[in-house]
């Protein structure tokens, strides 16, 4: 069990953190909407699914290409100057969709979406560890769980409203619109945040046994064992989590389950309401039972809910559908605690590398949308299923390391 006498957020830390947070909410709610753009696009386009998955593609991709550089970029000038850079590429990237509505153009539509990718890895990387640093290390998993909840809402929020605008009425609706609105207001937080001050967190690093230059800290990481082990396992989790949201609208409309209308409400507050439950629960548990033990309870059931949609079992894999947005909740921000964990004044540059897994997203979707084309939405549920296997084997690896390490304090 965890030491729950530690507090989940220090005082003095509590408007930094909230500011940070308020970040979570933000990319939750872009990163939603592109789960809505596949299903329109794929009408208003008239493109196949696995050509949609291209939407995915070109905003993962930017997080692989972007997350070292932006790591780099926070270590040299700090956290708030990476969030204000983060969220002026995420404004200018998304007020880019009016030219790319007027020319009427999927390229352009893609090139924006990459400059939208590119902000949102900087924010990634600058936040994640950010609210693991503002307190107790014995509680980083719990309070990135509280802060990634703010994530989980801002996903609720986003196919519901774009969604239901798209999808409303005879679907001619503007893509430029909700894009515009929230590129006005992301650089309108950007002026907010340049006019803010956030307290660099120092490490407790020994100066002696800090890597001198940024070769030599990527040298230190990725000689680590479980530094690779938890970037593998978190660029699984991205697998099935992203290809998983990107095909809901298409497997819950295929089979006449229900329209597409109605699919963005039950993602909404459906699937995604799940996700932010089970994540603030996930939170409050981990204050009283270790992490490990946590992820790894919850990777069975989601490798339980993935083969349950896969063989196709009717009501039960409707069932099981809900079931890995319910357990997969606390993946990312409990693995990525772990594996950040001790990295001292390796974080920022640890942090990028491992802000590069959701590009895991994009090779997710293309393999479901191409197993869909060729069988089924069903069938295609083998692609999550195999990356949720992975996350199991790497917390029990974690969970037995653990379990060493405290045998050998006794």
């Amino acid at each position: 069990m965890t030491d729950s006498s530690h507090k989940l957020i220090e005082r003095h830390y509590l408007l930094p953190f909230i500011l940070i947070t308020s970040l979570f909410f933000m990319w939750g709610f872009a990163r939603a909407i592109l789960d809505v753009l596949n299903k329109h696009f794929q009408e208003a386009l008239e493109i196949s699914r696995m050509h949609s998955t291209l939407i995915q593609a070109s905003t993962y991709v930017a997080y692989a290409l972007m997350a070292l550089p932006a790591g780099i970029i926070i270590t040299r000038y700090g956290y708030r100057r990476g969030v204000v850079f983060g969220l002026l590429l995420f404004g200018l990237g998304a007020l880019a969709f009016i030219p790319g509505d007027t020319m009427g153009s999927f390229s352009v539509f893609l090139l924006a979406l990459f400059v939208i990718g590119c902000g949102l890895a900087v924010l990634e990387t600058a936040a994640n560890p950010y609210a693991t640093e503002l307190g107790s290390p014995e509680t980083s998993a719990s309070r990135l769980n509280l802060s990634q909840s703010f994530n989980g809402l801002g996903c609720i929020l986003g196919p519901v409203l774009v969604g239901g605008f798209l999808f409303s009425g005879d679907g001619d609706s503007s893509v430029a619109w909700p894009y515009a609105i929230m590129g006005m207001v992301v650089l309108f937080i950007a002026f907010v945040f340049s006019r803010v001050r956030l307290p660099e967190i120092k490490s407790d690093t020994p100066a002696e046994d800090a890597p001198e230059g940024i070769p030599a800290t990527i040298r230190r990481l990725w000689g680590s064992g479980r530094f690779r082990a938890g970037v593998i396992a978190l660029f699984c989790y991205e697998i099935a989590e992203i290809a998983i949201n990107s095909f809901f609208i298409n497997y819950v409309t295929d089979d006449g389950w229900m329209d597409k209308v109605t699919a963005t409400w039950v993602l909404s507050f459906g699937a995604l309401g799940v996700f932010l439950v089970a994540r603030v629960v996930g939170s409050a548990v981990m204050r009283f039972v270790r992490a490990e033990k946590v992820l790894t309870f919850c990777a069975v059931m989601t490798v339980t809910g993935a083969l349950l949609v896969t063989f196709d079992f009717g009501i039960l894999s409707r069932a099981g559908l809900f079931m890995c947005y319910a357990f997969e909740a606390i993946m990312f921000p409990t693995i990525f605690a772990i594996t950040i964990a001790g990295c001292g004044s390796m974080t920022k540059i640890g942090s990028s590398f491992l802000m590069m897994t959701p590009l895991g997203g994009a090779v997710g979707t293309f393999l479901m949308g191409w197993v869909a084309d060729l069988s089924s939405m069903s069938i295609s549920f083998i692609v999550p299923t195999l990356a949720y296997l992975a996350v199991l084997l790497y917390a029990l690896s974690v969970m037995r390391r653990s379990n060493n390490n405290r045998t050998k304090q006794l």
